[in-house]
């Protein structure tokens, strides 16, 4: 079989219905449009969500509202009280934060936040600290790094 040799199944096609050229040919004179009215005219009908003057449905309900800003970084929170499973003088990257199971995603950002208590010196590397974070981590005899953010 060739290209030139493809044809339609039968009855998968049917001839165009050419209105208005004749009585005869049974779709004549108002060619498929009744008479009159809205629908009888050129460019008449109404859009699919009229609803015959009620207020449409598209107008009853609220805009959305606000915006989505695309830039905005989701950081993985991590707790200070949560890092106590490192031994002392470890160092805590997000890598091992995940391989330890307190973070979801290793490619995650994350931000160490300072609830809780850490008894220990780490060297904590992370995205973000908060300021109570990184003082309680130094005040620990450790040390607060920031890790390049991937894309910046």
């Amino acid at each position: 079989m060739r290209l030139h040799e493809l044809r339609p199944a039968p009855g998968a096609t049917h001839r165009r219905k050419r209105v208005g050229r004749g009585v005869g040919s049974g779709s004549g004179t108002y060619a498929g449009r009744g008479l009159k009215g809205q629908k009888a005219r050129s460019g008449g009908g109404v859009p699919p969500y009229f609803e015959g003057g009620q207020l449409p449905l598209v107008q009853r309900l609220p805009h959305k509202r606000g915006f989505v800003n695309r830039f905005r970084k989701e950081y993985a929170p991590v707790n200070l009280g949560r890092l106590v499973s490192f031994e002392a003088g470890s160092e805590v990257t997000p890598e091992t934060m995940y391989q330890a199971g307190i973070i979801k995603s290793p490619g995650a950002l994350v931000k160490v936040l300072g609830d809780g208590e850490l008894d220990r010196a780490l060297t904590v590397r992370a995205h973000s600290f908060s300021a109570s974070a990184k003082a309680k981590i130094e005040a620990a005899g450790g040390s607060a790094t920031l890790v390049e953010r991937p894309g910046s």
